[in-house]
């Protein structure tokens, strides 16, 4: 018997975000994912250090791996859709537990017992839940911010959105990372490299 979870998994490279808007590069959901993943993982290390949160941060990189894993079968339902209205928002969210759930069935018993509180983000606790998803905006601010630096304005008013959105999740962990990491994404690779660590 063979089991597909891993190849499904695969498919994230073809499913493109931001379908509704013309990108100057587009963004592949493997591509979220990772980058969201990374930065879920610093905001865990900026908690222990700064904030005294408690959270796991290998848990956490790990969930937001499979944060998105659902839309590989639903799709990147765009955000004016998704979040039109509560029934609308609430229909997703089911559609996307229960995709969560069809994968998960891709594999053997053992495994699926293992995997499932990972992709359905059980696993983690209401902090550990905030901190991913405010990486999961994180995420897409870079984005906005990587299409206007291209010269492109049609990311601007989502850029703005993202924002707000981070703003009233009131994430000081988040609030730290926008602070002291959030304008090197804006920097080139000349101005990224050129310090000690680089250049003893």
């Amino acid at each position: 018997m063979l089991y597909p979870f891993s190849a499904l998994l695969a498919r994230m490279k073809y499913i493109t975000r931001w379908s509704l808007m013309y990108a100057s590069r587009p963004e592949s959901l493997s591509e979220h994912t990772t980058d969201t993943a990374h930065i879920a993982h610093i905001l865990c290390l900026i908690a222990q250090a700064y904030t005294q949160t408690p959270c796991r941060p290998e848990v956490v990189a790990v969930a937001a791996l499979y944060h998105d894993a659902s839309e590989i079968i639903t799709g990147d339902m765009p955000t004016p859709v998704k979040y039109k209205n509560e029934a609308l928002r609430k229909a997703y969210k089911a559609l996307e537990a229960e995709s969560a759930s069809a994968m998960c069935k891709l594999l053997p018993a053992e495994l699926e017992t293992a995997m499932t509180p990972y992709v359905t983000g059980t696993i983690l606790t209401p902090e550990e839940k905030r901190l991913l998803k405010a990486a999961d905006r994180l995420s897409a601010i870079v984005k906005c911010m990587e299409e206007g630096n291209a010269g492109n304005r049609e990311f601007q008013a989502a850029l703005h959105q993202q924002q707000q959105a981070l703003l009233e999740m009131a994430c000081p962990e988040a609030d730290w990372f926008v602070q002291y990491c959030l304008p090197c994404y804006a920097q080139t690779l000349d101005a990224l490299t050129n310090n000690e660590i680089f250049h003893p």
